[in-house]
């Protein structure tokens, strides 16, 4: 007999009914396994989103872009290579609420696999769901737009309707917060000031939205000297560093409520060369006087697309975001520099004014293609001159 971690989600079906359900507010069930000895305790909370990326699982589980989100892998098969302490994009615990897929493999076939996916998830009690309909739920948030959820017990379920009746997913999820208007960024960025790299003949300060791992790895292989700061750093003290040129990173959350990040970055123009990605090309577009609005399902994959409307080259482009610049708002000398292709949302701009741009995808391709790398490189032109 198979114990618990033998288990994959298909063999799951054939032994036992599902224990767990994923609930979402407009009130759709999404019945699977938790493969776990006990069930969930606490309902794990957050918005559902799907990323269409066929590898990459730890990489995204451990961006800080995903706090709070319940993360659905449209490819059916998760954990094939396990886990390698190497490809994580941040220290500490994942950022991610919860995983959904529809089959993980608990035996990973790598030779430089450390650990199961399935073990990585147990170890820092990130509530997980396997033999989930992947197909049906992503078309559910394309057809409804990204939605708040719930991974639960049935027993929960079961209290809940007890309790309130047929009107239980409305009184329960009237108990959890909105993602609109809400500022996450202060739950992911780094308390304290710290170098990355300490040697290089350029030095770049980052504003910490919840930067990945490999954003300031790419910087130090470019000889660069990274310092890394707290979102909250005012642009006196970005500037007491003396730095040659400032990156804004990515990060989760409703940029629009940033007014701290914001004004920094608006009293940074012109001052110092600005490079912003993801949470960081909102902020510079807000900055720079255009809005932000929240899409109805955003861009979560690794084969996006994208159009260099200054050399009609196409990227293909790894991107994660759920808000979006709205091109149509951009001021004078502000110019779209990207779209995406499948769309038509603005994936970036230029101030060349001010010795400013930014991307709305992720060139530092983790996980992801190498075709946007190009753009580190424009920046250190950009400082060198």
């Amino acid at each position: 007999m198979l114990n618990q971690k033998q288990r994959t989600s298909s063999l799951f079906r054939q032994l036992d009914p599902p224990d767990h359900c994923l609930v979402l507010e407009d009130g759709a069930l999404f019945p699977g396994w938790s493969m776990e000895p006990t069930p969930i305790e606490k309902p794990a909370f957050g918005e559902a989103v799907f990323n269409t990326a066929m590898v990459g699982y730890e990489e995204v589980l451990t961006d800080p872009s995903y706090q709070d989100q319940l993360v659905v892998m449209t490819y059916p098969h998760q954990g094939n290579y396990g886990i390698r302490e190497g490809d994580r994009e941040s220290l500490g615990r994942i950022k991610a609420a919860g995983l959904i897929v529809h089959e993980m493999c608990t035996s990973p076939s790598n030779h430089a696999s450390e650990e199961s996916l399935l073990h990585f998830l147990q170890k820092y009690k990130v509530p997980y769901l396997c033999g989930v309909e992947t197909r049906k739920l992503t078309l559910h948030i394309r057809n409804n737009g990204a939605l708040r959820g719930l991974i639960v017990s049935n027993a929960q379920i079961q209290k809940w309707q007890t309790q309130f009746g047929d009107k239980w997913v409305s009184k329960v999820f009237s108990t959890y917060p909105s993602f609109e208007g809400r500022d996450l960024i202060k739950e992911v960025t780094t308390k304290e000031p710290y170098w990355y790299s300490t040697s290089g003949n350029k030095t770049v300060a980052v504003l910490d939205f919840g930067v990945k791992t490999n954003m300031l790895r790419s910087f130090a292989s470019k000889n660069c000297k990274v310092i890394v700061l707290p979102a909250s750093t005012t642009a006196a003290q970005v500037l007491s560093y003396k730095p040659n040129g400032i990156f804004l990173s990515n990060g989760p959350g409703d940029p629009s409520v940033l007014d701290y990040a914001i004004e920094t970055t608006r009293q940074l123009l012109g001052k110092v060369p600005l490079f912003g990605v993801c949470m960081g090309h909102q902020v510079l577009a807000l900055a720079l006087g255009a809005k932000t609005y929240k899409m109805r399902f955003g861009h979560r994959g690794i084969n996006q697309p994208v159009l260099n409307t200054q050399t009609k080259s196409v990227e293909i482009s790894s991107h994660n975001h759920g808000f979006a610049v709205d091109s149509k708002t951009l001021p004078p000398g502000v110019i779209a520099t990207h779209l995406a292709l499948n769309d038509e949302v603005c994936e970036g701009i230029a101030c060349l004014g001010l010795k400013a741009f930014s991307v709305q995808y992720h060139p530092e391709s983790s996980p992801g293609p190498h075709d946007s790398d190009y753009l580190f490189d424009d920046f250190l032109k950009m400082m060198s001159n």
